[in-house]
């Protein structure tokens, strides 16, 4: 479904709510009543897949309900691992995997760390959105209600980084990659005239460069190695579209028999959220469409996210009716 189409979903909705602003219901009594908005307003708290929130809701027609306000995801910071590995091209353009121990006990005496072959990184949602929703209740009973608007938030959703911890190994590769590079070139290792000598730069060349191993490219099958960034960080950011239209239905009913002053009910519905996720690296990477094989508990989760092309929502809602 295009965006076109989620907008005339959207304006559909909402053309049903103008009209009926100056339209009137029917109370308890069969007195006619007029419904305006804001003469009836309703607070609700809600929980689920897209975190926790508040909204303000008023109905604008007896069959129709306008409601807006903010969600937003927990911190919650799962941890996932991945190695240090090194390697290099032949001369036929195969790839070498070297042992890390060889590179541990160079790297080791060249920057005084002493490298650890696994780093340990964070998860952190990022996700909050506004919400600007409209319910219609096509139904004589008023409990069962169809959906359409939109939420919007920051397009990052998630992002993910090395713990702390990892500093010292990730520095201690950023400084052999250096060094790697300079001997690769030919340059000095410091200054206009200073290099190592030949059999230490031999064993630097047949061990090749070191990463944080995540997985094989889509495009020849070699292995993708993560290096550090000039901080010395390993980052990824979960990207999506910032606004996202919202197609659902839900259900509405009282907590106390003969009490409308508070409900409970539950909504389900996607939100379109543009298509597959980006997780894009700090060197431009997209993992979920540039990389195969993703290791460890890391690819279980890009394996989910790949197959979300829209964002499944399923709350719980408790609310109270002010007046």
């Amino acid at each position: 479904m295009g965006k076109r189409h989620h907008l005339l979903a959207l304006l559909a909705a909402c053309s049903i709510a103008l009209p009926a602003m100056s339209q009137t219901g029917t109370g308890n009594e069969g007195e006619a009543k007029t419904i305006k908005p804001l003469n009836n307003l309703e607070v609700s708290i809600n929980a689920g897949s897209t975190g926790v929130g508040f909204d303000v809701s008023s109905y604008v027609h007896k069959m129709v309900r306008v409601r807006t306000g903010f969600d937003f995801m927990p911190k919650v910071k799962p941890t996932m691992n991945f190695l240090i590995e090194g390697g290099r091209y032949d001369n036929d353009g195969n790839w070498i995997t070297t042992q890390f121990g060889e590179m541990a006990n160079m790297l080791e005496n060249f920057t005084g760390y002493e490298t650890d072959d696994k780093v340990a990184m964070k998860g952190e949602p990022t996700f909050w959105n506004f919400k600007l929703l409209v319910d219609v209740f096509p139904f004589k009973n008023k409990n069962w209600h169809f959906t359409a608007g939109f939420y919007a938030g920051p397009s990052r959703v998630a992002k993910a980084y090395n713990k702390t911890e990892e500093m010292p190994s990730l520095l201690a590769v950023g400084i052999y990659n250096n060094l790697y590079d300079k001997i690769l070139s030919g340059e000095p290792i410091y200054g206009d005239n200073v290099y190592l000598d030949p059999d230490i730069e031999d064993k630097f060349l047949g061990y090749g460069r070191m990463g944080v191993r995540v997985g094989d490219r889509v495009s020849d099958g070699t292995p993708y190695l993560m290096e550090p960034d000039k901080d010395g960080m390993v980052k990824a950011d979960m990207k999506v579209n910032a606004f996202r239209p919202y197609l659902g239905f839900g259900y509405t009913g009282r907590i106390i028999k003969d009490d409308d002053r508070y409900n409970i009910g539950f909504e389900c519905g996607a939100m379109i959220w543009g298509g597959t996720p980006d997780l894009i690296t700090h060197d431009g990477t997209n993992l979920t469409k540039d990389i195969k094989n993703i290791m460890y508990s890391v690819g279980d989760y890009v394996d989910v996210v790949k197959k979300f092309k829209v964002f499944p929502v399923i709350n719980l809602r408790i609310t109270r009716k002010l007046f």
